[in-house]
């Protein structure tokens, strides 16, 4: 629906992509935005490990939690997000997530400036199959992001 040049998404609805096992719907993107800002809707199956520690040297993250819980490392501090919280994630600083806990998690997530939808976009690319880490490190390379190691052990639950 268009409200002036703007436009309304349902809960769940955008731009599907398949990538790290998370559900991502891209909600808006750096074309709607004048490159500002990027806001992605994700959903993180139950049991699940996020993606390895890594840094973003291009762009700062911030994560609101819609429902469930998410674990969160930060900087080497651990912190559970539930409904309605808010972490800030800037950039130049070691993070990972996950949902170690028996129900999905919601998280809005928005990252600034945009972009981060044309690393999710390469991604997606990538045959099915086991990780192919040396293409992954390669990818993330070319958008700014440094892999640092392999997820943490799930620590909630």
């Amino acid at each position: 629906m268009t409200l002036g040049g703007g436009y309304m998404l349902p809960s769940r609805e955008g731009k599907s992509i398949g990538a790290l096992g998370l559900g991502i719907t891209t909600k808006t993107d750096g074309d709607s935005t004048r490159d500002a800002y990027s806001l992605f809707e994700y959903a993180i199956p139950a049991g699940r490990s996020g993606p390895p520690p890594h840094i973003h040297h291009r762009e700062d993250e911030s994560f609101i939690c819609l429902s469930g819980k998410l674990d969160v490392m930060l900087g080497g501090e651990n912190f559970t997000i539930s409904h309605g919280d808010y972490i800030y994630l800037p950039r130049d600083v070691k993070h990972t997530f996950g949902n170690p806990y028996d129900e999905e998690a919601r998280v809005i997530s928005v990252v600034s400036p945009a972009g981060l939808e044309r690393y999710y976009e390469a991604l997606s690319a990538l045959p099915p199959g086991p990780p192919d880490i040396p293409t992954i490190k390669t990818i993330m390379a070319d958008f700014g992001i440094e892999l640092l190691g392999p997820p943490p052990a799930p620590s909630g639950g």
